[in-house]
């Protein structure tokens, strides 16, 4: 069987051309893991703030039906245990002396979620805080 001359030049490109799908490879992987990470990071971040947020309510009920502060604190501490409790600041307003039925309750929780991905944490000076405050009314 006998090739022609254009076989031959074809042939001989997509020999020199091998390559070029590794390389293009290897330039788009960084941009496509970091892509994945801040996505899995970004999955993360809003775990920690539906936490928080939920433990906000619990002691926010707790509050309501007459638990102390330290009663509530223990309970949201308790109710987010995928969370780092030095970095969780509990503040109940008002305080349990001077709460009297019929007053709003606020429980505020605020964690500072730490970054784990290196590239997104630089962007974002390693510190994220995150919010979660419940009112309710006293029993």
């Amino acid at each position: 069987m006998k090739t022609n001359q254009k076989e031959v030049v074809i042939l001989k490109n997509l020999k020199n051309e091998k390559g070029q799908a590794l390389v293009e490879f290897a330039i788009i992987l960084p941009i496509l893991l970091l892509i994945v990470m801040g996505i899995v990071q970004f999955g993360m971040v809003i775990n920690s703030y539906l936490t928080i947020e939920n433990a906000s309510r619990e002691g926010a009920r707790a509050g309501i039906i007459g638990s102390t502060d330290q009663e509530i604190q223990y309970l949201i501490v308790a109710t987010s245990p995928n969370l780092d409790p030095k970095n969780l600041t509990v503040t109940i307003t008002p305080d349990e002396s001077s709460r009297r039925s019929g007053d709003s309750l606020i429980v505020k929780v605020t964690y500072k979620y730490n970054l784990t991905v290196p590239i997104i944490s630089s962007l974002f000076n390693n510190v994220i805080v995150l919010n979660g405050q419940t009112t309710m009314r006293v029993e």
